[in-house]
Order: structure tokens, then C-alpha cells, then sequence
């Protein structure tokens, strides 16, 4: 199937806009190997997890694998919303690549391979403790390693401190104390997390994002001691830019000597997106974006140069979003709610089948482990789902569901004469494993004859909202789901208010279920487009 073009950063003239990637790649980290940039990101309870993108040129990406395919531990069998992988870092050393990853309750894990494309590593827990988070490996020129971390107060009782700990240099095992390297609570860098460590010039830096996220900056540490004392700045803040909360990244180079850095940005419902901005040094101080007149710190850019790679040859591109489900695998754009088991899909000769999985009875939709989802790729955008409903049996439901902290699904419910169509609304709960009643509403809307229906999901921008009396404007979305038995006529089923997941944007797909004893049918997923 064409993949329609969604959302692109490349204009095409040798300039690129922010953000360049519109979809919800949170807390994103990356490294250059070579030509080529490699960037990874949080994925919390969805799997297959950790998704790895891959670009030649900074500003074009595409989802090339995923580093986990589980979530570790067996309480991922189910959706732990806010919850699992958090803010992850990647490193390249001695023909190794290694992802650190946090899981705010379990630890934090290591997983490595000699082939980013390949399979990696079973997950090893090098710090089995909850409340450190935000892990990032570093190796010294003496040979020597270490692994930098923040807190999450909701874990440990504290927050906006960084500590430094040595490690094993083949990332096996901790060794030495354990320092605090850097208290924000004793300036004003509160909330300083998500540390990142480089070295040049004979300086240890710490990149560290403070201020919260929907209204923070990007500040720097720089120390001639690893272990410190060490000195900081603000190097980026909004400013009189539109982005808000600019922060939280990586600093890459390109072969040509320029400096770059990733970062997000929270736009509310569909999540944090990802910028580039560039990055230039000032008496061995970065300053990130553009600099601001008469300050030695940077604001985000809207259109910039595209960065200088050298003589790489890269199309322009964007993460694939429509699918007909003709390869031999489930497409990278998909993820599950939870740990995905073999028996919930497979891929067939017409189509995707999702098996009705057996869901406790009581089980809010919003808490269903296989809901295949997607991220939101554009501000705007509509997705329409062929489905052939001819295989279910009664007792079975299926449908596509608006995923967040506030959801909204279209449900296709087999009876013994056809289908009841309804419209359920709820509110998922923060870190529940256990099913149970929420706040949902299902509203019925009618009966549908045919076999074949077409779902049609819809995103639209329909004003601004104030978060929290925030001085900045988040976007106010609105999700409408209407159903066709031609694709062409389409009667609507209802529409709510885009609320983002604990942590994560909106996400839309999918699902097949059975309520009920005996045994289930399956739903025959013919096609899924989206267009802008």
C-alpha cells in the first residue's frame, strides 16, 4: 500500500521545519555510528518496546526495529499505564551498542547487541531497586565506566537530584559508592532529571532537561572531575518561541563537525514530539537553538539549514503509518497494550487476523492488554479501518479505540442477528493492573447488517486550551469515530475530547475481544489508511 505522506520535517529546499517528527517519540535519546544516527526512545507498558529509528541525515527518520519484544516481568501481562520503560540512553562502545532503561518500580536494565538491526540482548537488571531512573552509560579514555541517573520522587521520596555511580566496564555489574553529584533543590533546577553525559575538551558535561515538562528548559553541568563539584547553565529556553517545555535530548555531531540536539516537546494530546535544533559552544559553554540577543542561551528554531552530513545520499521519509498487512510481519508502526502473547493475531493471505481473546467480563476497554495501536503521526489526520467482521461469533466484539487517560472506542458486538454498534467512553486509571468498572458510558447507536464496515477515525484541531493556568496554550483536539458498510456513506457513532495516557500520547487501533464463555471467532483487519 502507497504510505501517503503524513507529516514531514524536510521541506525540500535544504531547510527542514520543527518538529520533525509529529508523533509521540518521548524522552528521546541517540548517537552518530559513522554515517548513521541511530535514535531510541520511551515506550513504557506498549510492546514491542524501546523502538529504535534510524536516519543518514538528522531530519528524515524511520522506525528500524524494537530492542525488547516484552516488557520485563510477568505484571506486563496486562496494561500498567504510566508504568515500565521509561526514559532510556544509547551508547556505541568498541563495536557495541548498549541501551540503559529504566522501570521506576523494577530497576534499570541493560540490553546490547553488535547489530542495531538485529536481535538484542536479553534485558539484565544492573540496579535492582526501584526509584532511579533516567540511566545513561558513559566510558572514561582510562578505560573506566560509569552509569549517571535521576530519581523519581513518586518512588523514592525525593526528587531533581542526579547521582554518579562506577560500573563494570563491560556493563555486568555496579562497583563503588554511590555520589550525588548534583542537588537541584539546592538552586533553581528543580525537577533536573534525564541526564545525559559526554565528554570534550577535557570538560565531563551533564545535559539535563529541568522545569518540568510542559514548561521547562535545557540546562548544562560542566565539571573537570567526573564526580564533580560541578558548575551549570540554562542553555535553551522558550523564549519567545512557540515550543514549549524545550528540552530533554540528545547531543549528536556530524561528520563535518557540526553540533546538533534532539529534544521533545509536550503538545498534550498527541504526546511529546521531536525537534532538532543547532548547537554551537561559547567558551566551552553549548548554546542550543538560536542564540537570543544579549543572553548566552538559545531559543527552538522553526525552519533551520538542514544539518551538513557530508556527501550522504538519504530520501526524505517519515515513520509508515497505513498498512494492508501484506508482509510476512506485523508492521513497526504497531505496538500492543501489554505483552503481546502468539495466540491474539496472525497475518493471512487477505488481511490481519485478531483473534477474539477472552477479556474478563468486568474489564474496562481502556485496560484491554491487545489493543493494537498506533501513534498519532500528524496534528490532524483521519484513519479509516476496513474491517470484515464475518468470522465473529456471538459474544464476540470488535472495533477501533481512541486510546488515553480518556478514550473513546466504536464497538461492533456480534448478536444472533447481526451487530450492535455502540459507543463506550471511559477514563483509564494510573498504574491499574486489576480490571475493574471505571467511568465508562456506552452509548448504542444501532444495528449494522453488513459484513464488511469501514471505521473512520478523525483528529481535528478545534481551539486552544489553558492546562493548569500554564502561560502557554496546548492544542484542544477533538477524536470523532464514525462507520460505513461502503466507505463512502458514514454515519456517526460519537466523538470525545483527546486526553493523553499517563505519560503518553493518544494512540488509535484495533481490538478484538470475547466476552463470555466458549470459544471466540476472529476479526479480519482488511486494511488500514491514514490520509492528512
Amino acid at each position: 500500500m502507497l504510505n501517503q505522506k503524513i507529516w514531514s520535517g524536510d521541506l525540500g529546499n535544504g531547510t527542514y521545519q520543527n518538529p520533525i517528527l509529529y508523533a509521540d517519540y518521548s524522552d528521546p535519546d541517540a548517537i552518530r555510528v559513522g554515517e548513521d544516527y541511530f535514535m531510541i526512545s520511551s515506550s513504557f507498558t506498549n510492546t514491542p518496546g524501546l523502538p529504535l529509528l534510524h536516519s543518514k541525515d538528522l531530519v528524515n527518520w524511520r522506525v528500524v526495529n524494537y530492542l525488547i519484544q516484552d516488557v520485563p516481568t510477568d505484571r506486563y501481562q496486562k496494561p500498567v499505564h504510566g508504568c515500565g520503560v521509561w526514559a532510556p540512553a544509547i551508547r556505541y562502545h568498541e563495536g557495541t551498542y548498549y541501551v540503559f532503561f529504566p522501570m521506576p518500580d523494577e530497576g534499570i536494565y541493560v540490553t546490547q547487541t553488535r547489530d542495531p538491526l538485529g536481535e538484542w540482548s536479553e534485558p539484565f537488571n544492573i540496579r535492582p531497586v526501584a526509584g532511579w531512573i533516567d540511566p545513561c552509560p558513559f566510558w572514561d579514555e582510562d578505560g573506566r565506566a560509569y552509569m549517571m541517573a535521576g530519581v523519581a520522587k513518586s518512588r523514592i521520596g525525593y526528587k531533581s537530584v542526579l547521582h554518579m555511580v562506577e560500573m563494570k566496564p563491560d556493563c555486568s555489574g555496579l562497583i563503588g559508592p554511590e555520589v550525588k553529584v548534583f542537588d537541584g533543590n539546592e538552586n533553581d533546577q528543580t525537577t533536573i532529571e534525564g541526564p545525559k553525559l559526554y565528554k570534550r575538551n577535557g570538560w565531563y558535561y551533564i545535559f539535563a532537561p529541568a522545569g518540568g515538562v510542559k514548561t521547562g528548559w535545557q540546562t548544562v553541568l560542566r565539571s573537570r572531575d567526573i564526580f564533580g563539584p560541578y558548575e551549570y547553565k540554562v542553555v535553551m529556553r522558550q523564549e519567545k518561541s512557540q515550543v514549549n517545555g524545550p528540552h530533554q535530548g540528545a547531543w549528536v555531531d556530524t561528520v563535518t563537525g557540526e553540533d546538533w540536539f534532539l529534544h521533545f516537546q509536550d503538545v498534550y494530546a498527541a504526546g511529546r514530539i521531536t525537534h532538532l535544533q543547532p548547537m554551537c559552544w561559547k567558551e566551552d559553554w553549548p548554546i542550543i537553538g538560536e542564540p537570543v540577543e544579549g543572553k548566552d542561551y538559545g531559543q527552538p528554531v522553526d525552519v533551520y539549514r538542514k544539518p551538513n552530513v557530508g556527501k550522504v545520499e538519504w530520501p526524505v521519509c517519515e515513520p509508515v503509518t497505513s498498512d494492508d498487512f501484506s508482509g510476512k510481519e506485523l508492521g513497526l508502526q504497531w505496538q500492543w497494550n501489554a505483552n503481546v502473547t502468539g495466540d491474539w493475531y496472525a497475518l493471512i493471505r487477505n488481511g490481519l487476523r485478531l483473534n477474539a481473546v477472552p477479556a474478563e467480563e468486568n474489564c474496562p476497554y481502556g485496560d484491554i492488554p491487545n489493543l493494537l495501536l498506533q501513534k498519532w503521526p500528524a496534528p490532524e489526520f483521519t484513519c479509516v479501518t476496513e474491517m470484515d467482521l464475518g468470522e465473529l461469533k456471538t459474544g464476540d466484539e470488535a472495533g477501533v479505540i481512541s486510546m488515553g487517560m480518556e478514550y473513546g472506542a466504536l464497538v461492533l458486538a456480534r448478536c444472533a442477528d447481526g451487530f450492535q454498534v455502540r459507543f463506550v467512553t471511559g477514563k483509564q486509571k494510573y498504574g491499574s493492573v486489576v480490571c475493574e468498572n471505571t467511568e465508562e458510558t456506552v452509548a448504542e447507536i444501532g444495528k449494522l447488517d453488513s459484513n464488511i464496515i469501514f471505521v473512520r477515525y478523525q483528529v481535528k484541531r478545534v481551539g486552544l486550551q489553558n492546562l493548569n493556568d500554564r502561560e502557554k496554550d496546548f492544542p484542544l483536539e477533538e477524536v470523532s469515530l464514525s462507520y460505513s458498510a461502503d466507505g463512502s456513506t458514514y454515519i456517526q457513532a460519537g466523538a470525545v475530547r483527546a486526553v493523553p495516557g499517563r505519560w503518553v500520547g493518544v494512540k488509535n487501533g484495533p481490538f478484538c475481544i470475547r466476552r463470555g464463555a466458549g470459544e471466540g471467532g476472529d476479526l479480519l483487519v482488511k486494511s488500514v489508511e491514514y490520509s492528512r
